[in-house]
C-alpha cells in the first residue's frame, strides 16, 4: 500500500458545512419514521438477518472491499472464488437457510463463481427432477460434491430458444444420448459458472428420437473429472474473456464431441423417453414448467427496486452534500447551495425515488400472484382435475392465471429491469465528475447489473409475449368470453365506455390516476388488434406497437400495484399519518411523472385532455418535487442498505464524502506506489527502487 500522507496532509478538513453536519440536518427536517418504513418494506425478520450476516463477514479478511476496484480481472475472480467458497463454509458452520445464503451474497456486493449453481443449477434439479434423480443428483449438489450451472445460451441464439443447436439424440440400443455440437454456432457461450468452476451443466439440447426433433429439454452432463477438474475426454471448455461488467463471475463456452451419458440424466419430472419402447412420454402437466421461469422473472422485478435503491441512496446523500454556486434568486450572499435543491436534479432523482418504492411494491404482488398461481397449479395436478397442454401462450386467453402470469412477468421484468438500468446511469450522472469514479459505488453496480436487461428474455423480445396475450385477451372479450382477471376487466370496461369517453380527474383522485393508466392499455391493445386482424398487417411490422403496448400495460400495473400498497390496511396499521402522506406523495410523484413522460399515448387514447397533460406538468409534477424533497434523505435510510453493502465514498451515512473519496485515493490505491520514469529515452517504465543498504 501507498505510504501514510504526511501529518499536515491529515490534519486537514473539508471545508464547512460538514458532510455529517449536513446530512444531520437534511434528516431533522423530516419526521418520516425510518426504522417503521424499513419494516415495512424489508420485514423486522429481513432486517435482523442482515444485521446478523453483515456483523459476521464484514470483518473477515476474505471479504475486504478495498482493493475491489483496483484489481486485475485475473486477481479479482480467484478473491471471488475463496469470498464464495468461505460463504459456503459459513453456511455450513452456521446452518444458514437459503435466505441467509443470499443475504450474503447481496452484502458481498459481486457475483461469486458459484453464482449459478447456488441459482439456478439448484433450483432446476429441485424443480425438474424425478425422485431417483434428486438422490442421484441434488443431494451431492446442494452438499457440494459437485459444482454446476446451467448451459441454455449459444454462441448463435440467446433468446430463441426453440433455435438451440446442441443436439441430444436417443440411442435405443445402449439406452443412451448423445449430446453433440453440430456447429460453431452450437457452443454454449455466456454461461455463469462454467468457465472454470463447474463440474457439471444442466444443458438444454433438442432432443431427437428416431430422426425426429422433440424439441430443446434439459441433460445432466458431467463435463470435467471431479478430482483433477481437467475437461473429460471431447468435452471443450473455458472462460469468455473480460466483459463489460459481472467480471467477478467466470462465463463459459461449452463444446461437445459426441459425448455419451446414461438415460438417468435426461431431466424427467416433466417429460421422458421410455427405455422400453424408445417413445417420447409427454409431461402430465406441461404448464408446470414454467414456474421456474416465473420465479426468475418475479424474483427480478422484485430485486430491481433493491438495485435502483442502491444508486438513489448515494446520489440523494451526496447531492445533498454537494454545494455548487448559489441561487441567482438569492437576496443576500448565502453560500452555495446544496445540489439537491436544483430542480434539474431534482426531477431526475425524486421520481427515480418514487420509482423503487413503486418497484418494491410491485415484486411483492408479483411474488403474491407466483405463488397463488403455484397453489392453483399443485390442485391442477391433483387427480381428477383438469389438465391442460401446451405453453401459456396456448392457453385460452385470460382464463388460466398461469398466461395472465406469464405476461406480466414478461413486461414487468423488460420495465422493472429496464428502469433500474438506466436510473443506475442516471444517478451516476447526478454526482456529477465524482460519479465517473469507482469510489462512487455507482459504476459497478450499473456494469454488473446490466445483464439484467437481456438475461432471461432480451427486454426488447419478451414485449412480444405481452401483446401476444393482450390480444388473445380482448379477442375473448370481444366474442364475449372473457373472464374475471383484472387484464378482461379492464378491456371490458373500456369497451362499455369508449363511445362516451373518458373523463379521469387525474389531478385530483388518485383511483382516476390508475384508471387513465389502464384505460390508455385498453386503447392500445384494441389499437393493435385492429391493425393484426382487421388490417392484416405482419407481426414484423407491428413490433414497435407491441413495445408501446407491453409497456403501457406494465406500467399500469405498476401504478396499480403502487396504488394498492398505499391503499392497503398494511400500510394504513404500519405507518403514522405523516410517513403515510410521504408515501402516497411518491405514489403521486411516480404515476403524474410517468403520465407526464407518455403524455402523447394519453391524449391519443383520450385519456386526459391537453389542459391535463399541461397542468401535470406545469403544476403537480413540480409541486410534489417541493413536497418530496425534504424527506429525501430518509426515504432512501428506510431502505436500510448498510455502508459496508454500498461501497461508496459519495453515499456514507454519515456524510464524510470527501474525507472517504481521499482516503482511498490515497492510501488504497496501488498505483500510488508506483514510481515512473517519465522520460521517452529510457527504456524503463518504472525507476528501480532505492537500494536500502
Amino acid at each position: 500500500m501507498p505510504s501514510p500522507p504526511p501529518d499536515w496532509v491529515k490534519a486537514l478538513k473539508p471545508s464547512d458545512p460538514q458532510g455529517s453536519e449536513i446530512l444531520d440536518e437534511e434528516r431533522s427536517q423530516s419526521s418520516v419514521a425510518v426504522d417503521r418504513l424499513g419494516e415495512l418494506l424489508h420485514t423486522k425478520q429481513a432486517l435482523d438477518r442482515q444485521q446478523r450476516i453483515l456483523n459476521l463477514i464484514q470483518h473477515e479478511k476474505v471479504f475486504d472491499k478495498s482493493q475491489n476496484h483496483s484489481l486485475g480481472r485475473v486477481d479479482r475472480i480467484q478473491r471471488s472464488l475463496a469470498k464464495g467458497k468461505r460463504l459456503q463454509q459459513l453456511a455450513e458452520q452456521h446452518n444458514w437457510s437459503q435466505e441467509d445464503y443470499h443475504q450474503a451474497n447481496e452484502l458481498i456486493g459481486e457475483p461469486t463463481p458459484y453464482g449459478l449453481h447456488a441459482t439456478m443449477f439448484l433450483v432446476t434439479l429441485r424443480e425438474q427432477t424425478t425422485p431417483e434423480q434428486k438422490k442421484l443428483f441434488l443431494e451431492r449438489a446442494e452438499k457440494y460434491q459437485i459444482i454446476g450451472c446451467y448451459a441454455q445460451t449459444e454462441l448463435g441464439h440467446g433468446s430463441n430458444v426453440r433455435g438451440l443447436e446442441t443436439t441430444a439424440t436417443w440411442n435405443s440400443d445402449d439406452k443412451t444420448f448423445t449430446i453433440h455440437s453440430p456447429a460453431l454456432t452450437a457452443s454454449k457461450w455466456w454461461i455463469g459458472s462454467l468457465g472454470r468452476t463447474a463440474n457439471h451443466a444442466v444443458v438444454m439440447a433438442q432432443l431427437y428420437i428416431n430422426g425426429k426433433n422433440y424439441g430443446p429439454h434439459p441433460f445432466v452432463v458431467q463435463i470435467r473429472d471431479l478430482q483433477t477438474h481437467q475437461p473429460l475426454e471431447n468435452v471443450y471448455v473455458g472462460d469468455i474473456g473480460p466483459k463489460f461488467g459481472y467480471n467477478t463471475m467466470d462465463n463459459g463456452f461449452l463444446l461437445f464431441n459426441n459425448v455419451k451419458i446414461p438415460h438417468v440424466n435426461m431431466l424427467a419430472r416433466f417429460a421422458s423417453v421410455d427405455k422400453n419402447t424408445n417413445k417420447y412420454v409427454r409431461p402430465a402437466l406441461a404448464t408446470l414448467v414454467y414456474g421456474t421461469m416465473t420465479w426468475v422473472r418475479s424474483n427480478i422485478v422484485l430485486q430491481a427496486g433493491g438495485v435502483l435503491a442502491r444508486g438513489v441512496t448515494i446520489a440523494v446523500r451526496y447531492c445533498a452534500v454537494r454545494r455548487q454556486f448559489q441561487d441567482r434568486d438569492a437576496t443576500e450572499p448565502v453560500g452555495e447551495n446544496p445540489v439537491l435543491n436544483y430542480k434539474m436534479v431534482q426531477v431526475r432523482l425524486l421520481p427515480l425515488l418514487a420509482a423503487m418504492y413503486a418497484l418494491h411494491f410491485t415484486g411483492r404482488g408479483m411474488m403474491r400472484l407466483y405463488q397463488e398461481n403455484q397453489n392453483r397449479m399443485k390442485q391442477a395436478s391433483e387427480p381428477g382435475q383438469e389438465k391442460r397442454g401446451a405453453g401459456p401462450e396456448e392457453l385460452r386467453a385470460g382464463a388460466d392465471l398461469l398466461a395472465d402470469l406469464h405476461a406480466t412477468s414478461c413486461g414487468l421484468k423488460a420495465l422493472a429491469s429496464t428502469t433500474a438500468g438506466e436510473g443506475l446511469e442516471v444517478c451516476r450522472r447526478a454526482c456529477g465528475g465524482h460519479g465517473y469514479s469507482s469510489y462512487s459505488g455507482i459504476g459497478p453496480y450499473y456494469s454488473d447489473y446490466l445483464p439484467t436487461l437481456t438475461w432471461e428474455g432480451d427486454n426488447y423480445m419478451l414485449t412480444q409475449q405481452v401483446a401476444r396475450y393482450l390480444l388473445k385477451a380482448a379477442r375473448a372479450v370481444l366474442a364475449g368470453k372473457g373472464t374475471d382477471n383484472d387484464t378482461s376487466k379492464i378491456l371490458q370496461a373500456y369497451l362499455a365506455r369508449r363511445d362516451k369517453g373518458a373523463s379521469f380527474d387525474v389531478l385530483e383522485d388518485d383511483g382516476d390516476i390508475v384508471a387513465a393508466f389502464a384505460w390508455r392499455t385498453a386503447h392500445l391493445t384494441f389499437e393493435a388488434l385492429k391493425h393484426r386482424d382487421v388490417e392484416k398487417r405482419s407481426w414484423n411490422s407491428l413490433l414497435v406497437d407491441f413495445w408501446r403496448l407491453s409497456t403501457a400495460h406494465s406500467q399500469y400495473l405498476m401504478v396499480k400495484n403502487f396504488y394498492d400498497a398505499v391503499t392497503s390496511p398494511e400500510l394504513a396499521a404500519e405507518l403514522d399519518p405523516e410517513t403515510r402522506g410521504v408515501v402516497h406523495k411518491l405514489f403521486r410523484l411516480h404515476a403524474l411523472h410517468t403520465l407526464e413522460r407518455e403524455a402523447a399515448e394519453f391524449f391519443s387514447s383520450s385519456a386526459v385532455t391537453t389542459r391535463q397533460i399541461s397542468l401535470t406538468r406545469t403544476n403537480a409534477v413540480m409541486q410534489l418535487l417541493d413536497e418530496v424533497r425534504p424527506h429525501a434523505v430518509r426515504l432512501v435510510d428506510a431502505w436500510k442498505i448498510p455502508d459496508w453493502q454500498l461501497d461508496s465514498s459519495l453515499g456514507r451515512s454519515d456524510g464524510q464524502v470527501y474525507e472517504d473519496l481521499f482516503r482511498r485515493a490515497s492510501q488504497e490505491n496501488p498505483v500510488n506506489e508506483l514510481t515512473f520514469d517519465p522520460y521517452p529515452w529510457n527504456a524503463s517504465v518504472l525507476k528501480e527502487p532505492k537500494s536500502k543498504l
